[in-house]
């Protein structure tokens, strides 16, 4: 049988008002065949209620509609090098709480943007963060599974070096074999890269401001030579409103902002990367009748 597009899982990030059934309902409504949400509110450290989560209906409706799987993204407010305790703890816990979700509903993981070095240095941060994860992931459910995402480096925001997810990924195999064990994995996101310095096309713009970002590399061979394919788990597809190698996290429609479309398609058409699920985060999700608009020019940009 040829691959159709129904077989390829487009995703965009919706709501859970009313329900996670209903978040699965709104993807589907859209257009998507996967979904992404927040466990709770995006605003406050508070998570779901798991006990308050109609399993079977969300089972049934995802079965249904082949709407799979359920991505969680964590809180943005999570911060796992901060260095005050209070915001460290309630990172902490909030993290822990969103992988619990992820196991209760049998998801595909939980994104997050591991947070912030400060200015102190990756260095400064990394054993103290690999002992936060080797632990965190101890005292969570074997199905749930830590998505770490990179990140577009402003503000000494963590992982938007690739080489930091290797070293992340094999210290987390060293220390309890979570990588093999599918407990660990990350996520690409295509606004981050070129914001970081990683192009997506074959070649970097002209150009090229680097005051801010070196030019990495094109972001496919920099995933093949870190051997980062096998645990890249999804991809988030995002135009981006910011120049290459900027540093800034500013996503755009697809096709409206810096990051050409053209470059955007030929990353997510490589045969490594279209069979792993591709979730919108576009500021276009926001209302309905755009959030319709984004999908389907995703739909087109993939070639079957």
């Amino acid at each position: 049988m040829s691959k159709t597009k129904l077989q390829i899982r487009i995703g965009a990030h919706v709501s859970v008002a009313g329900g996670h059934d209903l978040a699965v309902k709104r993807a589907y409504d859209l257009g998507a065949n996967c979904l992404q949400v927040f466990a709770g509110s995006p605003r406050t450290w508070a998570r779901a209620n798991l006990s308050k989560i109609d399993l079977q209906k969300l089972f049934s409706i995802q079965k249904d509609l082949d709407v799979t799987p359920i991505i969680t993204h964590a809180l943005y407010l999570i911060n796992l090098a901060s260095d005050k305790p209070e915001t460290y703890q309630k990172s902490y816990q909030a993290l822990k709480a969103d992988l619990t979700f992820d196991a209760y509903v049998k998801g595909g993981g939980v994104v997050v943007h591991l947070g912030s070095h400060q200015g102190r240095g990756w260095d400064a941060v990394k054993d103290d963060l690999l002992e936060t994860l080797v632990k965190l992931l101890k005292e969570t459910p074997e199905k749930s599974k830590l998505l770490i995402e990179n990140s577009a480096g402003q503000k000494g925001k963590l992982s938007s070096d690739l080489t930091e997810i290797r070293w992340l990924l094999d210290a987390l195999e060293d220390k309890g074999k979570f990588v093999s064990r599918n407990r660990v994995g990350w996520c690409f996101d295509t606004c981050h890269a070129w914001a970081a310095g990683y192009y997506l096309g074959q070649e970097p713009p002209a150009d090229v401001d680097t005051t801010k970002n070196p030019v990495r590399g094109r972001a496919i061979d920099e995933i093949k030579r870190l051997n980062l394919l096998k645990t890249l788990t999804c991809v988030h597809v995002n135009g981006s409103r910011d120049p290459f190698a900027s540093g800034k996290d500013r996503h755009a429609n697809l096709g409206e902002g810096l990051l050409p479309i053209e470059d955007i398609a030929e990353f997510i058409n490589l045969p490594e990367i279209q069979r792993l699920p591709l979730i919108l985060e576009t500021p276009g999700l926001k209302k309905p009748e755009t959030a319709k608009l984004e999908v389907e020019k995703l739909k087109k940009l993939v070639k079957v």
